[in-house]
């Protein structure tokens, strides 16, 4: 049976060569996938399963720590010791499940000091990362920020604008771009009961609030997207060698509507689960505006991403900080 979500081979796009044959071809594959599911899987995206392996290796050693250790980094809702308050490790009992945010590991403590902005925080891994994990980590990020930022590229591609047009939107060391690992624990009683199905969950139906969400899964799967016009609910089945990418309310807003934000949800499978999403998400003082994709019938000034970010966090409860 063919699977709802489209699996869509993205290698052609990786060396920036976006006007070949191939690269056209993949471009209306993504944005069929935008317009219709809100999700798609890719593969070809030149990340090797070994080096996934290291970074979901890592994230299951952390949560399986001690809480006292995991809250070293604990924004300061959870350790008045620290500073930080919007990235970091919060608990299971916020609700349901564990998660660390980490935001880009170039960002030192220095220049977070200098820049003044509240969501780009220096958070010490060091306090519960060696090193040679932490520099798994941040070439991690990098990879899956090209990788992001390649997908970006395909939609200002889509709407006429040369791909460096990019750069506007993402300056690297200003993006919110968060790289989470989110564990669900054995949960003896599901966070919600879904009001449409009555089926028990472990994450709630919820539209994330960047461009892309580009996600890995373990094969415990459990992840569900629903059909924007029937309101059905389809499995997103789980492939080792694929990423899971999602469109968020900001890619919403900048294609006035045409690539919406899709509900997703988490079944509740009362087993431990890892999946290490990363959230691409434009720099704090990028202005909103419609007309930033070409559609000129727009004149608007737009609000910067930082308040459109802060607007979007409110109705989870682990940013209720």
């Amino acid at each position: 049976m063919k699977s709802y979500i489209p699996t869509i081979n993205i290698s052609s796009l990786l060396d920036n060569k976006f006007l070949s044959k191939n690269s056209k071809k993949t471009i209306q594959e993504i944005k069929k996938a935008c317009e219709e599911v809100g999700f798609f899987q890719i593969v070809g995206h030149g990340l090797q399963i070994s080096e996934i392996k290291k970074v979901c290796s890592i994230g299951n050693s952390f949560f399986n720590k001690a809480d006292k250790f995991k809250k070293k980094i604990s924004p300061n809702k959870w350790n008045k010791k620290n500073e930080n308050f919007y990235r970091g490790y919060f608990p299971s009992d916020v609700n349901g499940k564990e998660g660390l945010d980490i935001g880009d590991l170039k960002v030192s403590k220095k220049y977070s000091s200098q820049i003044r902005n509240k969501y780009i925080e220096y958070i010490d891994l060091n306090k519960c990362f060696d090193k040679k994990s932490i520099k798994i980590l941040s070439k991690y990020f990098d990879n899956i920020y090209f990788l992001s930022e390649t997908l970006f590229k395909s939609i200002i591609i889509l709407n006429k604008k040369n791909p460096k047009y990019s750069k506007k939107a993402f300056s690297r060391l200003k993006t919110l771009s968060t790289l989470r690992f989110n564990y669900y624990p054995f949960q003896r009683k599901p966070v919600e009961i879904s009001k449409q199905d009555g089926v028990a969950l472990g994450c709630e139906t919820h539209v994330d609030s960047g461009i892309f969400t580009v996600l890995y899964q373990d094969k415990k799967g459990g992840l569900q997207v629903q059909n924007k016009k029937t309101k059905k609910w389809y499995d997103v089945p789980f492939n080792k060698k694929a990423f899971i990418v999602n469109t968020g309310r900001a890619l919403e807003f900048l294609t006035c509507g045409k690539f919406k934000a899709t509900n997703h949800r988490v079944l509740w499978n009362k087993s431990k689960r890892l999946s290490v999403p990363f959230f691409f998400e434009p720099s704090y003082d990028f202005k909103m505006n419609k007309s930033f994709l070409g559609q000129k019938k727009y004149n608007d000034n737009g609000q910067i991403y930082e308040k459109f970010l802060n607007k979007s966090l409110k109705k989870f409860i682990e940013y209720q900080r």
